[in-house]
């Protein structure tokens, strides 16, 4: 990691000082006008999440709901933003769309004024015409489907790298590593879906596409699938999908002999999935993944504020949720109101406020710049950094 990079880091690990300070207001007396189903211009200014505390990717959703209180918390330890306090209120969408339309309309009839959740593109995809028509911004954390993109919502803002950015970043590794012959697997979820779609692109040439294979989510024997994708002899295979599903696959491509490397998306990068693939299995795995935490340098102050509130390490797209908070706070105090259209306006307006990936402004498509991706690898049972991709 270059030493700018670095520098840049470990500014945004002050981020509960001077940085949060600067980003909220004093109390102005001002009225507020409301950006989602109730009407209201005083009192605490709610914003919703939507993410998985029950299901196969239930791990995630606690770093997620931490994440974004942590910001809270700090925000209004600060007077909170245009004299208000933030509220945070959480449904649980178990990465399902029909609960997670639900959790959705929940959300908007309980008012909220901006929605700062998403982790999985295929529960949070149903939810963007439900936001939309009740004119609640949503800036989502994790989900990076280019499907979010395409829908061309004016109200939908992603601050995670997309799955375009992340085939590319998955492209350059393997070239990196010499790959020759390359074999997509998928869950046939739009999330991994579209990562293995443009990946499968992107391989012409060397390294080639060996063959693709799209399993079905929650079985517990994918022995099927893993010998039909080692029958196209891949020195280099890349699962999209999530971590219960990919924790299996490693530990029976292992168990069928393959000695080629094996990499995981975004949605795989927990330690569960080492605890599913066995430690020994998993050892040299990589993943493709923006921050995390662990990856940060110059989050050490972060990561002890986080503990010392919550008991436990901070995970992945708990610095993503925590950032969701900050830049929400920013649109309401730029926009000096909490109406939707205001909110839109302002954040389609920002420019350099620095979040752990970097300073942020938004493309016209409601995307970062940059995906800000890099790549892991498991060593001595830990996920770690092996190459920030710089």
């Amino acid at each position: 990691m270059t030493a700018n990079v670095t520098r840049r880091l470990s500014r945004v690990a002050l981020l509960g000082g001077a940085a949060v300070a600067a980003m909220v207001l004093s109390a102005c007396g001002n009225g507020l006008a409301s950006g989602g189903s109730k009407s209201s211009d005083s009192g605490p200014i709610v914003l919703g999440m939507l993410t998985p505390l029950s299901g196969s990717s239930s791990a995630i959703g606690p770093y997620m709901k931490n994440g974004a209180q942590l910001a809270i918390d700090e925000i209004n330890d600060k007077g909170g933003v245009n004299g208000r306090k933030l509220q945070l209120k959480v449904e649980d969408d178990a990465c399902d769309a029909k609960s997670a339309a639900a959790g959705a309309n929940k959300l908007v009839t309980e008012g909220v004024k901006i929605s700062v959740g998403g982790y999985c593109s295929g529960a949070t995809l149903p939810t963007l015409p439900i936001f939309e028509k009740a004119n609640v911004p949503m800036i989502i954390p994790a989900a990076n489907s280019t499907e979010l993109v395409k829908q061309h919502k004016k109200n939908v803002f992603l601050i995670n790298g997309t799955g375009t950015q992340q085939a590319d970043a998955a492209l350059k590794f393997m070239k990196k590593q010499g790959a020759t012959k390359v074999a997509l697997m998928d869950d046939n979820t739009s999330y991994s879906k579209d990562i293995a779609d443009t990946t499968a692109k992107l391989l012409t040439g060397s390294p080639a596409l060996a063959g693709r294979q799209s399993v079905t989510a929650g079985e517990s024997d994918y022995s099927a699938n893993v010998n039909a994708v080692l029958k196209t002899n891949p020195d280099f295979i890349y699962w999209t999908g999530y971590y219960q599903e990919g924790g299996l696959i490693i530990r029976q491509l292992r168990q069928a002999g393959y000695k080629g490397s094996v990499m995981v998306a975004d949605g795989s990068v927990d330690q569960k999935l080492v605890d599913i693939a066995g430690a020994a299995n998993a050892e040299g795995v990589f993943a493709t993944m923006t921050q995390t935490p662990d990856t940060l340098s110059g989050a050490d102050g972060w990561i002890a504020n986080y503990k010392a509130k919550f008991g436990a390490d901070p995970g992945p797209y708990s610095t993503q949720s925590y950032d969701a908070v900050r830049v929400a706070a920013e649109a309401i105090k730029k926009a000096g109101s909490t109406d939707g259209t205001a909110v839109i306006k302002a954040l389609e307006g920002v420019d350099g406020l620095q979040l752990f990936s970097g300073p942020l402004k938004f493309t016209a498509d409601h995307t970062l710049s940059s995906g800000g991706f890099q790549i892991l690898v498991v060593q001595n049972g830990k996920i770690v950094l092996k190459d920030s991709l710089q």
